[in-house]
Parts: structure tokens; C-alpha cells; sequence
């Protein structure tokens, strides 16, 4: 599987230089001089495994993008930045990005820390398509907070795709209680009642039968699941 990023930066040299590397390594490259314009991509090619995002832009900032990302899903973020503000490099790396480097920068290196970041998210393909099709009765439109139950489209809040997020690029795979709280909420302390609230709500909203879900399943004593799409429901994870 190709793993696909998304780079954004209003230098078209920058573009130019971090597209070639990427690719080189065999990465999809999608490229945008504006947050804008990156967060137009998104609406139309679905979401990406991995952002790189430029931290000064003219327009929609760096950090005005990652936090519309972050609001409804949990891409992994890498920012490139001249800034030389201590706090703004903090700040951007404690509540959104997974990694920074400061321009310039050795593509070489970006290649090296994309990949690193890559594996330790590991590989999965389900929950990036523009419309995510779960099964014949549900699909999911991150970007634009929505599902469509039979047809029907239902708005989702910003916690609510999140969550749906992480539980389906895990498809299948239990997520714990506390690994959706520091996901969700980073730089809060909130407790399992508030996830079990908007996990309530959530099933409201897309399951048939909320009292027995099947699409957002509790594990007993460790958390949530998102089963895994059968074949020919939609991408493998």
C-alpha cells in the first residue's frame, strides 16, 4: 500500500523539493499552497495518512489547519516552520503535531521522520476514502461531519467523527478507554463519563438499534471497537 501525504506550504520551491523526496520513497503526493487550498483536497480525495504543513502561511495559517484537521479526525501532523517563538512551536507540537522541523530543512530527514511516524501509526486504509462506505446501510464523510444511514444524511459533531475515526482506522481492533481520551481531548483532562456520553450519542445517530450497537461496540474492561468491513463493504484495514 502507497502511504499518501499531504503537503501544505505557500513556497512553491518548498512544495517542489518535499514532493519529489516523498515520492521518491514512495509516497502519494498530494500538494497545496494554501491551508485552503488543503483543506479543499481533502473534501474531494478524502483524508490522507500523514499532513505536512507549513506553520506560517498567508491566508488560513498552519495552525488554523491542523486545528480544523484535528477537530473531526486524528491525522498525524508534521510542521515545518521558520518560527523561532519557543511558545508557538510548543504550543503547536503539545496540541496537534506529531513532529516539527525548522526551514530549512533537510528533505532527507523529513523522508526519515515520515516514515518513523508512519510505522508507529501502522498501515490502514479504511476511514481515508472521501466517503467512507461501512456496510450497505452506512457511510461516513469525515471532512464533512456527516453519515449516510440509508440514504439519509445525519450530522455528526466534531467529537463524534473523531471518535468514529479512531474506532474505524482500528477497525476491529479493541481501543482503550484512556488511548481515545488522550486522542480526543490532549490537552484536557476529561473523564470515561464524558466519552460514554458522546459515545451515547453517537449511537443515536447511526446505529438501528442503539441498545445493540453494531457499529460502535463496548469491550468490556478495556473500551470500544469498530468491527472490521467484510469483504466487499468497504476498504480493508
Amino acid at each position: 500500500m502507497s502511504f499518501r501525504v499531504l503537503t501544505v506550504d505557500d513556497d512553491p520551491a518548498t512544495l517542489l523539493v518535499v514532493e519529489r523526496e516523498l515520492s521518491r520513497a514512495g509516497f502519494e503526493v498530494w500538494t497545496a499552497e494554501s491551508g485552503e487550498a488543503g483543506l479543499e483536497l481533502l473534501r474531494r480525495k478524502g483524508l490522507p495518512h500523514l499532513v505536512v504543513v507549513d506553520l506560517l502561511m498567508s491566508g488560513m495559517g498552519g495552525l488554523d489547519l491542523c486545528r480544523r484537521i484535528k477537530e473531526w479526525s486524528d491525522v498525524p501532523l508534521i510542521i515545518l516552520t521558520s518560527v523561532s517563538a519557543k511558545e508557538t512551536l510548543i504550543d503547536a507540537i503539545e496540541r496537534f503535531a506529531e513532529d516539527y522541523m525548522v526551514k530549512p530543512f533537510d528533505p532527507r530527514e523529513l523522508v526519515a521522520r515520515s516514515k518513523r511516524i508512519l510505522r508507529r501509526m501502522g498501515e490502514f486504509a479504511y476511514a481515508l476514502e472521501p466517503v467512507t462506505t461501512v456496510d450497505g446501510h452506512l457511510s461516513i464523510d469525515f471532512v464533512h461531519q456527516r453519515a449516510i444511514l440509508d440514504g439519509r444524511d445525519v450530522e455528526l459533531g466534531p467529537i463524534e467523527s473523531k471518535i468514529l475515526y479512531l474506532l474505524m482506522k482500528g477497525a476491529g481492533r479493541p481501543q482503550s478507554n484512556a488511548h481515545l481520551l488522550g486522542r480526543i481531548w490532549p490537552d484536557q483532562d476529561v473523564f470515561e463519563d464524558t466519552l460514554r456520553v458522546h459515545i451515547h450519542r453517537l449511537r443515536r445517530k447511526i446505529e438501528p438499534r442503539p441498545e445493540t450497537p453494531r457499529y460502535v461496540v463496548t469491550e468490556r474492561g478495556v473500551g470500544y471497537s469498530f468491527p472490521t468491513p467484510k469483504s466487499g463493504d468497504g476498504p480493508a484495514s
